[in-house]
């Protein structure tokens, strides 16, 4: 693993246990040398893991749509700025770029972004790790739902395994450095 995509929040949020979190992320990542791939804004919590990985001295790709640079939200200040179409192409550059995904706090984009991720590893379109940093807890209701979705049949505990939980950056990140793929059906047996 040489690139990993963040998913999360252009705001802030309400604690700053996230923020903290994102720059422990990058922390970790400038230690193990990795680059950073995300949505190239220089805002919220997408905001403090570029600039903390690059005041660390580490290499940070940002993807965006047209129609986010012109609300002056990019990040001018990165190893690489790709300005894109639309949030389609933002997507599919930021999979191809990235050799696995971390989802920090965010709202409906990190999900929608965490979840794509999720469903194509589900069905084998990629072998990339997927992992989710469960800042204060941030998480926890959503890893119940996956739980009780397993429990309740519609979804395979092999599926609910691709998603790599941790509090800790460092560990999240070596799990995700020695994951291996492994394919579970989603037909019945």
């Amino acid at each position: 693993m040489k690139s990993v995509c963040v998913y999360c929040g252009s705001s802030p949020g309400n604690k700053p246990d996230y923020i903290a979190a994102s720059e422990a992320l990058a922390q970790t990542m400038a230690e193990q040398g990795l680059t950073l791939v995300y949505g190239g804004a220089h805002v919220g919590i997408m905001g403090a893991v570029a600039n903390r990985l690059l005041a660390l001295g580490g290499e940070v790709i940002g993807i965006i749509p047209e129609a986010l640079v012109e609300l002056e939200v990019a990040h001018q200040g990165l190893t690489q700025l790709l300005v894109v179409a639309d949030m389609h192409e933002r997507k599919a550059k930021m999979a191809e770029l990235s050799d696995g995904f971390v989802a920090l706090p965010g709202g409906l984009g990190t999900l929608e972004e965490l979840f794509e991720m999720l469903t194509w590893a589900q069905l084998a379109f990629h072998e990339k790790p997927v992992g989710l940093l469960n800042v204060v807890g941030f998480y926890d209701d959503l890893l119940r739902f996956l739980d009780t979705a397993c429990a309740e049949g519609f979804m395979r505990q092999g599926h609910r395994d691709l998603l790599l939980d941790d509090v800790n950056p460092n560990e999240l990140i070596a799990r995700m450095m020695s994951h291996k793929a492994v394919y579970t059906s989603k037909l019945p047996d």
